[in-house]
């Protein structure tokens, strides 16, 4: 595998270069390579403590090597390419052929020579690599404070706690490596699954105890950050395959949303819009984000996202590649009855989510009822505009057939979330990747630690359901919120044409079973096409049901998914070929 020698990314509200020093070698040798250009022991005060823990943060972004778009797609700050996996997304571009790893996984072909596959364990490998050197480095030095040095060394864990994380989601068998041990001679497998799991809550719970509430710097993990990543793990690992007690997972994952929740530091944005709003950055729905900055400063986009954007008739944004699409079966959960609810039990009627449009209006085919205004801030639709704003010509962002890559395929539902208004500063136009800007990435939004909340009290014996779906409302009030216009900023609503409803629960008449499906659909509506469907569908068991159905529906739509299917033994990931081949016998699957 090849590596550039220089990632340059913005880390702590200033540039880092790092020089990696990599040429084509074997996972297991990457691990044991030491980047050079990066201080040592001996030489490490805390302003070099700051560069070697920036070097360990650039990993996030991972986009090892920027002349390779088809590696940067597989980086770990945006599991987009593994969420094809799930009922929310397609995977768009040119045709079905092209990026065909990940029409594998889109379509349930798993093979252990898949690139998409290999990509994702060279990248998180290559990220716990560069945590393992700082942590080891920093224990070594005598040049800081010990609290302050055990401050750090507690960052780098939690980082590194991300990046197990992300494995022990995607494979099912692998190698722990930490900062005590020789990489070359760790095998995989030698901490069970159940043991990698603890491992890595017991790093975040200590990241919680150490870390302080703020951070001076912009990007660098607060405690917070330790705290919303354990409830997202809790929530993960409390299945009989990881522990015997479930219910102690859920105790732990409510307790850290609640420190979360009661910091003051945190609330919703007004506005869902928001989210995509660079001007918002490292605002008070953001726990966890990767900084992003303009190519005025020399710094690196975020081509895990901005290679999807839309193609944008005009060239809006520039000739986009228009992948991570949404589905009709996404579009259609977005509809609500007459009270703004969704529909838990499922929609009985045939008519789909579609074109809004003239031509759209008079099809019977199409529906026509009420929808929660998130689907039209979550993905285009034709009739629909893109980003207008007051001032800005509406028909100039109105997204058309146009706007679609391969309109005959895929249909329409390019992704939204990661891009401003192209009008906005902060974006610069008609350069690779597409749609880039300063906007940051959130991996985890304060509204998922409400909903990480409510889920955890649900699952709980004798649960609090008045409670659990109050914290559900706060994110429902959020989304009703946001079809207000009076608002300010861009918007992509079109009440002329589209029935906006959408209000609150009652709080009375749950019951475990109905307020679990509310809890669940939440989540999907919320956080569509960022990256997590497909492991809520994991961790809730219902991968196989779900997706057969969704296979069987939405084949109707794309031919191609008359051949899917989705095997449990391919939930999780084999080792990569290339791996098992170059680890001199360490891995098998």
């Amino acid at each position: 595998m090849k590596f550039n020698k220089n990632i340059i990314i913005k880390s702590f509200g200033a540039a880092a270069i790092v020089m990696t020093g990599l040429g084509a070698v074997s996972c297991g040798d990457m691990l044991d390579l030491k980047p050079q250009g990066v201080l040592f022991a001996d030489q490490i005060g805390e302003d070099q403590a700051i560069e070697l823990m920036t070097a360990a943060y650039a990993c996030l972004v991972n986009n090892l090597d920027p002349g390779n778009n088809d590696q940067s797609f597989n980086g770990p700050i945006n599991n987009w390419v593994i969420d094809l996996r799930s009922d929310d997304a397609l995977k768009g571009g040119p045709d079905a052929g092209n990026q065909g790893h990940m029409l594998q996984l889109e379509i349930g072909n798993i093979q252990s020579d898949n690139g998409s596959i290999n990509q994702k364990w060279a990248n998180d490998y290559f990220s716990v690599a560069r945590c393992n050197t700082a942590i080891q480095t920093l224990l070594s030095s005598d040049g800081i404070a010990p609290e302050v040095r055990n401050a750090y060394v507690a960052e780098m864990k939690v980082l590194r706690a991300y990046f197990y994380f992300d494995i022990l989601r995607l494979f099912k068998k692998f190698p722990y490596i930490d900062e005590t041990m020789d990489a070359s001679t760790v095998p995989a497998g030698n901490k069970t699954r159940q043991e990698v799991a603890e491992l890595i809550k017991e790093d975040l719970r200590n990241g919680y105890e150490l870390l302080p509430a703020t951070q001076e710097l912009v990007g660098r993990f607060n405690k917070y950050v330790a705290a919303a990543l354990l409830a997202r793990v809790d929530l993960f690992t409390a299945t009989p395959e990881f522990t015997t007690n479930p219910q102690a997972a859920w105790a732990e994952a409510e307790k850290y949303c609640d420190y979360v929740i009661t910091s003051g530091q945190y609330d919703l944005y007004d506005h869902f819009q928001d989210i995509s709003n660079p001007q918002m950055n490292n605002g008070v729905e953001s726990v966890m984000a990767i900084q992003f900055s303009s190519a005025n400063e020399g710094q690196m986009y975020d081509f895990n996202n901005c290679l999807n954007c839309t193609v944008s008739v005009g060239n809006v944004y520039g000739n986009g590649d228009d992948f991570y699409l949404g589905s009709q079966d996404l579009a259609n959960a977005f509809r609500t009855n007459e009270n703004g609810l969704p529909y838990l039990d499922g929609y009985t009627g045939n008519d789909i989510v579609n074109r809004v449009d003239e031509e759209g209006l008079n099809d019977p085919n199409v529906y026509k009822g009420n929808v929660d205004p998130r689907l039209d801030l979550t993905m285009g639709r034709i009739g629909v505009y893109w980003r207008s704003n007051l001032g800005v010509p509406a028909q100039t962002y109105m997204y058309t057939q146009g706007w679609c890559r391969n309109y005959d395929l895929f249909g329409q539902f390019s992704g939204k979330k990661p891009y401003p208004a192209p009008y906005d500063p902060a974006v610069t136009i008609g350069i690779v990747p597409w749609g880039a800007s300063t906007l940051n990435f959130m991996i985890i939004r304060y509204a998922d630690v409400l909903l990480m909340k409510a889920e955890a009290m649900i699952e709980q014996n004798n649960p609090d359901y008045q409670t659990a779906i109050s914290y559900i409302n706060q994110v429902r009030r959020r989304a009703q919120m946001s079809f207000d216009m009076n608002y300010e900023g861009p918007t992509d609503l079109n009440p002329n044409v589209v029935n906006y409803k959408v209000e609150e629960y009652p709080l009375t008449g749950w019951n475990q079973e109905n307020a679990r499906q509310a809890v669940r659909y939440e989540r999907r509506l919320e956080f569509a096409l960022e990256g997590l469907r497909w492991f809520d569908l994991l961790r809730w068991g219902v991968a196989q049901e779900v997706m057969t159905k969704y296979y069987q529906y939405e084949s109707q739509f794309q031919e191609y998914y008359n051949s899917a299917s989705l095997n449990p033994n391919d939930y999780y990931f084999p080792i990569p070929l290339n791996q098992v081949d170059t680890s001199n016998g360490l891995y098998s699957n």
